[in-house]
């Protein structure tokens, strides 16, 4: 076994995924694991990125071990702060899109940041949120942010409404328009609810309409309950039901401003799906989009 192979198994690397890693990408059996290797591995534990979530990483993208950590990955790191991007979120960032720190960022930022400010009104600040949220965002092409961006508009919201739903929900810009014309028709004929409540919950658009939409509301409207879009859908199935047993709309907690909606197809990637009872590191993970 090689000391660069040794060395990867030691951090958290399944041994069976070697193999594959091999096949992807060869040329980190050859590196030295004290001057190349560890000290790109050290960088990202200590910018908080956990070495479990660090080791599946790199089973699946064995080539982010050759990003060169002076030249590329630190200059990365620190762009994405001048961006405005809080240190706090930079191992979430990381997780989702380990690729962010091997772009050629500041040109990509630059054009996106202009871009969202340009077309969606969206602030430097606001697009940061954005970032820290998808930042596969900054490799979004931009004729397929535009798509869902002009449905909203077309459906009579206020730009400063989509503005502030593509901030709270930033998969709203990578979502089919035809599967956010089919919620969009259901919510309005079927639920009759009004507009401001997917101003106030876009990631409505994120669920299934078949698999949880549908299903959800017609056991709502069976039992005569009334809830908020966000009491119907941003909960597991069990916790649902749950719900329909109590005699009560319990309290909404306070949580983080952007739910992972339902099975989501961002272009290039695998679906991003939600689970329960997932530990944080697990969490953070699974957010990466199966990367």
């Amino acid at each position: 076994m090689s000391t660069s192979v040794a060395y990867l198994v030691s951090i958290g690397v399944s041994p069976r995924d070697i193999g594959p890693m091999v096949t992807q990408y060869p040329y980190f059996l050859g590196m030295r694991v004290g001057t190349m290797i560890k000290p790109l591995v050290d960088y990202l534990v200590n910018l908080g990125l956990p070495k479990k979530i660090l080791a599946r990483m790199l089973e699946k993208r064995a080539y982010i071990l050759g990003y060169d950590l002076e030249e590329t990955v630190k200059p990365n790191v620190d762009c994405l702060i001048s961006f405005g991007l809080r240190k706090e979120c930079l191992p979430s960032v990381i997780a989702q899109y380990p690729q962010i720190i091997g772009l050629p960022l500041k040109a990509k930022l630059s054009s996106q940041q202009y871009f969202f400010s340009l077309k969606l009104k969206i602030d430097p600040e606001g697009f940061a949120r954005v970032v820290e949220k998808m930042p596969q965002v900054v490799s979004l092409h931009q004729n397929v942010i535009m798509k869902p961006v002009e449905f909203l508009l077309g459906r009579t919201i206020p730009s400063q409404d989509v503005a502030s739903m593509v901030i709270k929900c930033p998969q709203l810009v990578a979502l089919r328009v035809e599967l956010m014309k089919n919620s969009y028709f259901f919510f309005k004929s079927e639920m009759g609810r009004p507009i401001k409540e997917l101003v106030q919950f876009p990631e409505y658009f994120t669920y299934s309409l078949e698999s949880r939409i549908k299903p959800r509301y017609q056991r709502l409207k069976n039992k005569g309950i009334k809830c908020s879009l966000n009491w119907m859908l941003n909960c597991s199935d069990q916790r649902f039901e749950e719900r329909l047993q109590g005699n009560y709309i319990e309290t909404e907690s306070i949580g983080p401003s952007f739910c992972i909606g339902g099975k989501l197809e961002l272009p290039g990637n695998d679906i991003v799906s939600d689970e329960e009872e997932e530990s944080d590191d697990e969490m953070l993970y699974r957010r990466t989009v199966s990367l």
